[in-house]
């Protein structure tokens, strides 16, 4: 049997020799379909990697108190019906004094501007720096680390100390070839002693995480004078089990902060991450089935036309059939050829596919800075469907050379 089939090969690939343009061609066609089916998949495997990974190092045990709810906007397409008041200061000072669940800790925190211009000795950035004013609490609650220096203490948020921590892209830019600990950067005129740098968190949906200054509250709103800046609140709680009594009990200190009656609904959100990545992951699924429909159907079209080279073949080949026949070959050993060489070009267009969409993903993931994770699933699903597309598509035109007439065949031209 083991001989059979390597003679089969061999016949197989003599064949796809000697019909070399015709063979590239199907192998094309089937190669766009799995191209297709891999390349999305392994985008939206990268895409489904970066976004867990994003929010794994929040923890499944943090909520945010902020204007809108941020899984309420991804509902509606960022399309918000009801205008919810901004949490100002005072109250967001309020909520952090009153709010004593027991096992969590509050950060109080807000973007002061996402369009600073940061100088240091004579150098200078573009004016695209974030700057966000933050307390000591804010770096674990978002599941931020620093991987030089250290983060603010609560001496350094209450005596308003002029220090700050950078995003790690500075140590490429701005702080490049230097110790940036102890270095001294101006913002706005104001001189600020970096006392951390922030580990690499990339870039998710355009916003570059790494390309921000933090520096403490006070310090912050007296640089920084906008009228209604809205203030976010983080909580994280070291027991996941109270989570959502911690969450209960937010609500309703948030609540007598806004001063609402018990009839009206709440003007604030609640975020909680594990649910707001499950709500992300849900949409990410969306883009998986889209991949699967594009895929099916493109190598819908790849099997129609293997199928169409293979019919071909068996009447381009029929005075060889005959031949063989003639000479004693059995109908299953003429099949078996035909299908051989069937499953040959399929696995073949199979191979090609795999590459190109690993190729394509892998490059659409990194320009967009998405973790790129080896799409196994999908690599072996395009294995699967090659096999089953060749197998099908091989079938009848085996069947037609393998009943042909043998002395019908010796007599074609």
């Amino acid at each position: 049997m083991l001989k059979l089939l390597r003679e089969n090969v061999s016949i197989a690939m003599g064949s796809i020799r000697t019909q070399l343009l015709r063979t590239i061609l199907t192998v094309l066609i089937i190669a766009i379909g799995i191209t297709a089916l891999v390349g999305i998949l392994t985008l939206v495997s990268a895409l489904e990697n970066t976004i867990s990974g994003n929010f794994s190092s929040m923890g499944s045990n943090t909520f945010s108190m902020s204007q809108y709810d941020a899984s309420a906007q991804i509902n509606r397409n960022n399309s918000i019906e009801k205008v919810n008041p901004i949490i100002s200061y005072p109250q967001a000072k309020a909520f952090q004094e009153k709010y004593q669940y027991p096992f969590t800790t509050t950060s109080l925190s807000f973007t002061a501007t996402s369009t600073a211009e940061i100088k240091y000795e004579s150098k200078k950035t573009d004016p695209d720096i974030s700057v966000l004013g933050v307390d000591e609490n804010f770096l674990g609650n978002s599941g931020l680390e620093t991987q030089l220096g250290r983060n603010f203490t609560g001496f350094d948020i209450q005596n308003n100390n002029y220090v700050c921590l950078v995003g790690s892209d500075f140590l490429k830019g701005l702080l490049k070839d230097t110790n940036p600990i102890d270095k001294v950067i101006s913002i706005r005129g104001a001189k600020f002693k970096v006392i951390g740098v922030l580990k690499e968190k990339g870039s998710t949906f355009g916003n570059a995480q790494d390309l921000r200054v933090l520096i403490p509250t006070q310090i912050a709103r007296s640089l920084f004078t906008s009228p209604n800046i809205n203030y976010d609140l983080k909580v994280m709680i070291d027991k996941k089990e109270l989570l959502d009594a911690a969450v209960d009990d937010a609500i309703i200190t948030m609540r007598r902060v806004r001063k609402l009656n018990p009839v009206e609904e709440n003007n604030f959100g609640v975020t909680r991450s594990d649910e707001l990545l499950q709500m992300v992951m849900s949409q990410t699924a969306a883009l998986g089935i889209s991949a699967w429909v594009i895929g099916i159907i493109t190598i819908f079209g790849s099997s129609i036309a293997l199928m169409n080279i293979m019919i071909v073949s068996v009447t381009e080949r029929t005075r060889e059939i005959g031949v063989r026949k003639a000479l004693g070959a059995k109908r299953s050993t003429i099949a078996f050829q035909f299908f051989t060489e069937s499953l040959v070009i399929g696995q073949l267009g199979g191979f090609v596919g795999i590459i190109l969409g690993v190729l394509i993903g892998w490059g659409i993931s990194t320009a967009l800075d998405f973790a790129f994770v080896a799409p196994w699933m999908a690599i072996f699903a395009a294995v699967i469907i090659s096999f089953f597309v060749a197998l099908i598509s091989g079938l009848y035109p085996a069947i037609k050379a393998a009943y042909l007439d043998p002395i019908e065949a010796l007599r074609y031209e």
